[in-house]
């Protein structure tokens, strides 16, 4: 069997802020197709490690590599879509407006039918004349989940993508995620719920003190309610 080619990978990936290390030497390798999550306590450097992933900061040694090339300009951008904890949202456009702006500078073919699309499957046409400071912090994780996928790129990095979800909304973005990554694409995503982790990675990642670790799964799928209830 012919082994998937890799994605995303760190060789020897190290970060420092001044004199603080967070990062000390990461090796990662992310096959096309797999979810990966990453995993640790507050300040354990996942949002750093993510946005190195992403080439938004310099590593202060080793390198990343996409599909085994350094990142070299503006176009191997567009490989990447991200959900970031900033918004990147232009508050006085509408819901549509920004998606519009995103994907004219993505150079999206037919960009107003791209995000139509888009904001019907994420939830959002009912609202798409609607700014984002009207919406929820739920609705505006959609916006950014299809913010991230107008351009329809074949890696998706996501920072704490559930934060500030009730339960409703987390499955939600799981059955969207999902098929997503049945379907071959690249998946990121750093989280605190293990339940979630589970249910969605084919592998979990756990920072400590700057340094990656395997964890083993316990969970397959999340508990139904009756289980909750049972528990």
């Amino acid at each position: 069997m012919t082994a998937a080619p890799i994605a995303i990978a760190t060789s020897q990936l190290r970060k420092d802020f001044g004199r603080h290390c967070v990062l000390r030497g990461i090796d990662l390798a992310i096959p096309v197709g797999q979810c990966v999550a990453l995993t640790g306590a507050n300040g354990a450097g996942k949002t750093t490690l993510l946005r190195c992933l992403a080439a938004l900061i310099r590593p202060t040694s080793g390198e990343v590599l996409w599909w085994g090339r350094p990142v070299r300009d503006e176009s191997q951008r567009r490989l990447i879509g991200m959900v970031a904890h900033e918004s990147r949202t232009y508050p006085h456009l509408t819901l549509r407006e920004n998606l519009l702006f995103a994907a004219r500078m993505c150079d999206v073919p037919h960009p107003a039918d791209r995000v139509d699309w888009l904001l019907r499957e994420v939830g959002l046409a009912d609202r798409a004349g609607w700014r984002p400071r009207e919406i929820s912090r739920g609705l505006q994780q959609r916006l950014a989940l299809a913010r991230a996928l107008v351009h329809q790129p074949p890696v998706l990095l996501l920072d704490e993508p559930f934060s500030g979800l009730d339960a409703a909304g987390s499955q939600w973005l799981c059955d969207t995620l999902r098929p997503l990554c049945q379907r071959g694409r690249t998946v990121c995503f750093t989280s605190h719920d293990p339940l979630i982790t589970a249910q969605l990675a084919d592998v979990v990642y756990e920072l400590q003190s700057g340094r990656l670790h395997g964890v083993e799964r316990r969970w397959t799928s999340l508990p139904t309610d009756a289980a909750r209830r049972a528990a």
